[in-house]
């Protein structure tokens, strides 16, 4: 990791403890206490191996959904669709394990995961293509694609592979051959082999953006364009594949969703993954191992909130919210306040020296 990416991420770390803090203010403010209401945070999180679990879970899904946004993100695009993405993507996982029954054990899964990744690859490219070919903005193409993707899931769910068993809006479950069975060190947490996935994808994503050729490309279209351009790179290629990647990185929650824990689609599954992921990346500067840190954050903070409801009398499991919202201003907020004192730094120095920064006017 260059020295740079280091230092976005403490600066991200300064913004997340002033955001805690602000909330803790919040929460003082409601009337509770807040070392108490910390105290039930933290336990609620990693009190025991279950809850330790429940919250790699919570993690899991957001690691697949920030590094879809990130890598869009590296290469100067906005990727709002991550949530039609994964929707696409576990829809595939689950017919390949209701129509492919016949498979065995160590092929089935991997084969579930590979048409996960493909179909959150095809959807992806869709946007990314209308971006190269057509000039159509990004981020009103994958805004329209997460219904698009939510009505054509939602039918397949509720005609052709609907559990007729259920009145739940679902569909059949897959063969036992395709299941993952979780860890057993976290108690019967639904947390297993996704979660190694996952961080393998992020150190693959790391290992794609800077040490290859296309990773390369990629970081050079976000940066200058018309650069890139100028230095025969195929922009369009680099916009298209980039986009399709990050599909394949959302699609990926299927197997979390339907191979490690529901053993179906269900319609509504998702709390929003894909839009989280949105802040995951934001919060993890677009770096691996940032994205990382801000899922298992973020998953922390959504598993041990579940607690307030029953231990406070003033706060609730909304708090969550608060706090994701308070850290991803402060984040923000943090970025501008660095930049803006390096400026005024830089103006000093420049006045005691007596250098005058040139005029762009004529």
């Amino acid at each position: 990791m260059s020295g740079k990416s280091v230092q976005g991420l403490l600066s991200a770390l300064f913004g997340v403890l002033v955001g805690l803090i602000l909330g803790l203010l919040v929460v003082w403010g409601a009337g509770e206490n807040p070392l108490t209401v910390l105290r039930i945070l933290a336990r609620g999180a990693f009190g025991s191996r279950y809850d330790l679990g429940m919250t790699l879970f919570y993690s899991t899904p957001l690691i697949f959904t920030g590094l879809s946004v990130a890598v869009v993100f590296r290469a100067g695009m906005f990727n709002i669709g991550a949530e039609g993405q994964l929707t696409v993507g576990t829809i595939a996982a689950a017919m390949a394990g209701i129509l492919l029954p016949f498979l065995p054990m160590p092929i089935a899964p991997l084969v579930a995961w590979v048409c996960a990744s493909l179909a959150g690859a095809a959807w992806g490219a869709i946007p990314g293509w209308l971006r190269a070919r057509r000039g159509s903005h990004e981020v009103i193409n994958t805004i329209m694609l997460n219904f698009v993707a939510a009505g054509l899931c939602s039918y397949f769910a509720l005609y052709p592979l609907r559990n007729l068993q259920s009145q739940n809006p679902e569909t059949r479950g897959i063969a036992s051959q395709f299941k993952l069975a979780p860890f057993p060190l976290f108690e019967g947490a639904p947390v297993g082999w996704a979660l190694p996935l996952a961080l393998l994808m992020a150190l693959f994503v790391w290992f794609l953006l800077w040490r290859t050729v296309i990773g390369f490309e990629w970081r050079a279209v976000g940066l200058n364009e018309v650069a890139a351009r100028a230095a025969g790179i195929d922009v369009a290629r680099a916009r298209v594949g980039a986009f399709a990647f990050a599909g394949a990185l959302a699609g990926m929650v299927g197997v979390a969703e339907v191979l490690g824990n529901s053993g179906r689609f269900r319609v509504g599954f998702s709390p929003e993954y894909g839009f989280m992921g949105i802040a995951v990346a934001l919060l993890g500067r677009n770096h691996p191992a940032g994205v990382v840190a801000a899922a298992l954050l973020l998953g922390a903070l959504h598993k041990g909130a579940a607690e307030l409801d029953l231990e406070t009398d003033r706060v609730t499991r909304d708090l969550s919210l608060v706090f994701q919202g308070l850290i991803i201003l402060c984040v923000s907020a943090e970025g501008w306040w660095f930049q803006n004192r390096r400026r005024k730094a830089t103006a000093g120095s420049q006045k005691s020296t007596g250098v005058v920064p040139a005029s762009n006017s004529p």
